[in-house]
């Protein structure tokens, strides 16, 4: 049944100004109105249904009101759509980083995602939300996820075997956002109004949401760990002033790694459910060339970082049995018809992402033998047949220092293909 006949039979009202919102790479997000009323639908795309799953979050969303966490109020649900309130703010983390408008919102965030990580640890029981996952061990989950992908993936490896003979102490088990970060919190001139996208939501340790507010990935190019605007002792000590469970730094820290490395793993993941046709999307597919944006970030904050200057690409002159244009020409001349278009709301977002994504075929086209034999020496000088038989020996405990330099090497050599610019 079409959406707005969906919302109309759901709501017992007619259905206004239906709109795609931006954002949600795995789910949708609909703004419309309802009456006088401005509501937001989510739902699952179509060919990846989730039984149940909003009525999870309708649930959820409840106890985290009740909780006095902000968030949207629950108009309506069923077991694959969920309606609420339309908030009135910013979720874009770059404008809320960056705008004036919300200077004085940056100074409180910090103290405000701690209060309210609090409640939802202490005020919410997961007893009262009916089939909310618990979640085992995160690292044997990281394994198993990966394993299931089949794509090889050194640094993820070097990760695992790392933050498995560094782990944390338990701080406990509690209700757990699962992806508390900007771009799933509404922000206003005065700070937080909302947190959103609780489909990740599960039983775990709360350490776990601290540690993703401070991901690199999350900080969109703002100056301090936390959110771009703070720093991991003020988070803490206000998390503790709120009554949050007692978390020390190196337990943050530990969750943080934890957190780059899921960040990665989910990348790995996302362009999979494309690649496997289970959701086509080209999001998904560009967030795939994102994993080596992330597994620099795992290597710093396993430390080991970049320490010289990263060799950089010379593009070479090829021959070739074809005509002109040649493939880079051609991909460069679609991009720049996608660029031209006049597009709005999602449609110019996907634009800009395919634009992106061409971007990165004709770095790679322009490059890839250098690169390719650039890698093969790698392999040949540390003795494997390929990046397979690296990761299984990593998971296994090779972690010398020629090994983590030639990871080192691969992740910046990928990076210069999917965004140069995070070398510079």
């Amino acid at each position: 049944m079409e959406l707005t006949q969906r919302l109309s039979s759901l709501l017992g009202t007619e259905v206004d100004d239906l709109e795609r919102m931006l954002g949600g790479a795995s789910r949708e997000t609909w703004a419309f109105r309802a009456g006088d009323d401005e509501l937001v639908a989510r739902c699952d795309p179509p060919g990846a249904p989730h039984a149940g799953a909003m009525a999870l979050e309708a649930s959820l969303l409840r106890a985290a009101e009740a909780a006095s966490v902000p968030v949207p109020q629950v108009v309506a649900a069923a077991d694959d759509l969920i309606v609420v309130r339309r908030l009135s703010g910013e979720t874009l983390a770059r404008r809320i980083l960056r705008d004036d408008t919300y200077a004085k919102a940056r100074e409180r965030l910090t103290e405000q995602c701690a209060e309210a990580l609090a409640r939802l640890h202490t005020k919410v029981s997961p007893a009262e939300i009916p089939g909310l996952p618990v979640e085992g061990d995160p690292l044997d989950g990281m394994r198993l996820t990966l394993d299931a992908l089949g794509e090889p993936h050194p640094a993820l490896e070097l990760g695992l075997l790392r933050l498995s003979r560094s782990r944390a102490a338990a701080v406990g088990r509690t209700l757990v956002h699962g992806d508390f970060r900007l771009g799933n919190l509404m922000v206003d001139a005065d700070g937080l109004v909302g947190v959103l996208d609780w489909e990740l939501a599960h039983v775990g340790d709360p350490a776990e949401d601290l540690g993703w507010l401070c991901v690199p990935s999350w900080r969109f190019g703002g100056p301090h760990p936390v959110a771009g605007v703070g720093t991991r002792e003020e988070l803490l000590s206000a998390y503790a002033a709120a009554g949050g469970p007692a978390v020390d730094e190196s337990t943050l820290r530990w969750w943080e790694a934890y957190g780059t490395l899921r960040w990665g793993v989910i990348c790995v993941r996302q362009a999979a459910a494309h690649l496997t046709g289970a959701v086509r999307s080209v999001e998904l597919a560009a967030i795939g060339r994102r994993t080596c944006e992330v597994e620099l970030d795992l290597l710093e904050e396993l430390g080991e970082p970049v320490r010289t200057p990263p060799q950089e690409l010379v593009p070479e002159a090829l021959t070739s049995l074809h005509d002109r244009p040649t493939a880079g020409e051609i991909v460069e001349a679609v991009r720049e018809w996608i660029e031209r278009l006049q597009l709005s709301g999602h449609d110019a977002f996907l634009a800009r992402v395919s634009s992106r994504a061409l971007q990165i075929v004709e770095r790679e086209l322009a490059a890839a033998p250098t690169l390719e034999q650039r890698h093969r020496d790698r392999l040949d000088a540390l003795g494997v047949t390929d990046d397979a038989e690296l990761a299984a020996q990593v998971r296994d405990g090779r972690d010398d220092e020629a090994t983590v330099q030639a990871i080192r090497a691969s992740v910046i050599d990928k990076l210069w293909i999917a965004d140069p610019r995070l070398l510079q």
